[in-house]
């Protein structure tokens, strides 16, 4: 079940159903709102329903123990590839920085033949926005051309990145921020050792991200969110609290905590601003804009982890306007 996407969900069902279906739908929305579990759950429905038999349950749900949501689930289904970064080989344990063009290139192996269990095939990319630039532009050529009863679910955490060849042959679901209830009820599912102030807290750190909120859980992120609020409310004039900060996460068995630290920094000052009015708001919005910015260029170009938290902590300080010495 997709909780809290009830407009996405409604969207695509009536789609899939009538059979008047866009063999695009790009997956719009911020990270861990539930676009790669739509894709998976709308798979499942159509590969499982046009292979028959027959079933009767609302929206995107399938029995799971229909033998084309089993195939699915073990990865074996022979009419449905899922597109994703592929560990390199050169650095054993590390990810490509891009989904490759031989990747969207070995679609053609699936579009070549005839499906193998139904009429429909479907092919799932996650992220979208990851793809380095020749891919986007084979996958560009699949979409001007698609194959019959093809679905391709492109998902995007930033839609206004894409060409805009890609999205013109696309059909847009926007995927929103959850909102406290649907927050709630993932967590007690997901994460049922929560208990409610602490679930409450991870709620209120993740901007409407079950993804996020997930992730803080299972990292304890909450001493790290201290330390940054410590900076945001009272700045860090000698530089002490960011220096702890940056040596902490700058570990190299710290990499899932800085990585989960570059989402929240931008949500908390997010969080402050609206706490905020005249030049102090201007402050905070500044150092938000700067922060988003910051947080994306150490992902793309794996920026020291140990600097980046430094500088992210120099824009936590400017919100509170305490001033601090230069780095």
């Amino acid at each position: 079940m997709i909780v809290g996407q009830d407009r996405a969900v409604a969207q695509f069902a009536s789609a899939w159903d009538s059979r008047k279906i866009h063999h695009a739908w790009l997956l719009a929305g911020a990270k861990g709102v539930g676009k790669a579990s739509f894709a998976r759950a709308a798979s499942r429905r159509v590969l499982a329903e046009a292979a028959g038999p027959p079933f009767d349950l609302p929206a995107l749900d399938s029995p799971d123990d229909h033998p084309m949501v089993k195939l699915i689930d073990a990865g074996s289904h022979p009419d449905m590839r899922w597109l994703e970064r592929i560990e390199n080989p050169k650095k054993p344990g590390t990810l490509f920085r891009n989904i490759l063009v031989d990747q969207v290139r070995a679609l053609s192996e699936l579009f070549g033949l005839s499906p193998a269990m139904s009429d429909w095939r479907v092919a799932i990319i996650d992220t979208i926005d990851e793809l380095e630039p020749t891919a986007a532009n084979a996958l560009l050529k699949m979409l001007e051309e698609p194959p019959p009863n093809t679905i391709f679910f492109l998902v995007s955490h930033a839609p206004g990145r894409l060409l805009p060849t890609i999205r013109s042959r696309c059909r847009r679901l926007d995927f929103e921020a959850l909102g406290s209830d649907a927050m709630t009820s993932i967590l007690e599912q997901e994460a049922p050792q929560l208990a409610g102030p602490e679930r409450d807290r991870v709620i209120a750190m993740s901007a409407g991200s079950a993804g996020r909120a997930l992730a803080f859980a299972e990292l304890g992120l909450a001493k790290l969110e201290d330390a940054a609020l410590a900076i945001l409310r009272q700045g860090d004039p000698t530089n002490a609290l960011r220096s702890e900060l940056a040596s902490e996460l700058g570990k190299k068995t710290a990499a899932d905590r800085y990585a989960a630290f570059l989402d929240l920094a931008p949500s908390l000052i997010a969080r402050r601003a609206r706490d905020l009015r005249g030049e102090p708001l201007a402050r905070a919005l500044d150092a938000y804009g700067k922060a988003r910015e910051l947080t994306g260029i150490a992902r793309r170009l794996s920026l020291d982890p140990a600097a980046t938290v430094f500088q992210i902590g120099g824009l936590l300080a400017d919100v509170a306007g305490a001033g601090s010495l230069k780095p």
